[in-house]
């Protein structure tokens, strides 16, 4: 098999990369490292400098041909969406159509989107299902949500193939404190540098947290199965940011220090997944819990 993964010297992406290359597949990436970082792409992969919009990335794709496109480059950070929603819309929106035409046009057999659980906003639901209200209330998850409507047209119009995979929230190794960085990341950066915790509304927000290789094995399962399918992929369980330091402190073995500061704007009050669509058409399941992953990743870091 052959592989394209956009954004693939990222934080997830640099993982799949990896897993695809155990797999034996040959794996192109393409990343205009904004974010992502030369030293996370594995040496055995073809690195390809490349912006998802430019006219370059959409000709690798159609000289290299790949089986199967993993469409992970975005502009993640929701405090940038809502600071510069044009920049934003361009990444998320014409980069995925760029990447779509040229998925089209090489003949790809099925493209592998990577979306978001912030496509529902502020849903009051303790757990939501693919077929809830998609009410977005930051412009990434608007973004997102308009990239996906792309790719089903993309297969109403030309057969072009998909599976759209809604991640719950990714966190592990390679995590970046900055930019689209999450939570668990900023937290262990900030723990690293002896620096007190910055916990934004009273702690109480929950989190359906969902490991990094747990996300990499689902979007392996995609290649074969889930055809034209919308998935979650999370654990189902919800994890207040409260609670989340209760964790880190037993792990770190010390007191940590924690200042509670005001809510922000487009932050999700509540989210957790239901991933029972995972563990039926992809035959996925979590493996990782949440205390062995914030142990491994605090390793990590």
């Amino acid at each position: 098999m052959k592989a394209v993964v956009t954004g693939g010297a990222g934080f997830i992406g640099s993982h799949l990369v990896e897993e695809l290359l155990l797999q034996g597949a040959k794996v192109h990436v393409l990343d205009n490292l904004v974010s992502g970082q030369l030293k996370n792409v594995h040496p055995l992969a073809v690195m390809h400098i490349e912006d998802i919009r430019s006219q370059g990335a959409k000709q690798i794709i159609k000289r290299e041909k790949p089986d199967v496109v993993f469409h992970l480059a975005a502009q993640a950070d929701v405090g940038q969406s809502i600071r510069e929603p044009k920049y934003d819309a361009d990444m998320n929106i014409n980069g995925t159509i760029n990447i779509l035409e040229a998925c089209r046009e090489a003949s790809v057999k099925k493209v592998i989107f990577a979306s978001t659980s912030g496509v529902y906003g502020n849903l009051q639901k303790d757990l939501i299902s693919e077929k809830d209200l998609t009410m977005p209330i930051s412009y990434y998850g608007l973004s997102k949500l308009t990239a996906e409507s792309y790719i089903r047209l993309f297969h109403q119009l030309y057969g072009l193939s998909y599976t759209i995979l809604r991640y719950g929230n990714v966190y592990g190794p390679r995590q970046s404190a900055k930019g689209e960085g999450g939570v668990i990341a900023i937290f262990l950066d900030r723990i690293k540098k002896g620096m007190p915790l910055m916990i934004h509304g009273d702690g109480e927000q929950t989190r359906d947290f969902v490991y990094v290789k747990d996300i990499v094995r689902a979007n392996i399962a995609a290649v074969e199965k889930g055809d034209q399918e919308t998935i979650q992929v999370s654990t189902g369980k919800s994890i207040s940011i409260n609670h989340l330091v209760k964790m880190l402190t037993q792990i770190y073995g010390s007191p940590i220090e924690t200042i509670y500061t005001h809510a922000r704007t487009g932050d999700i009050k509540h989210s957790c997944l239901d991933n029972k669509k995972a563990r039926q058409l992809l035959q996925w399941n979590p493996q990782v819990d949440i205390f062995n992953g914030l142990t491994e990743t605090y390793t990590f870091s």
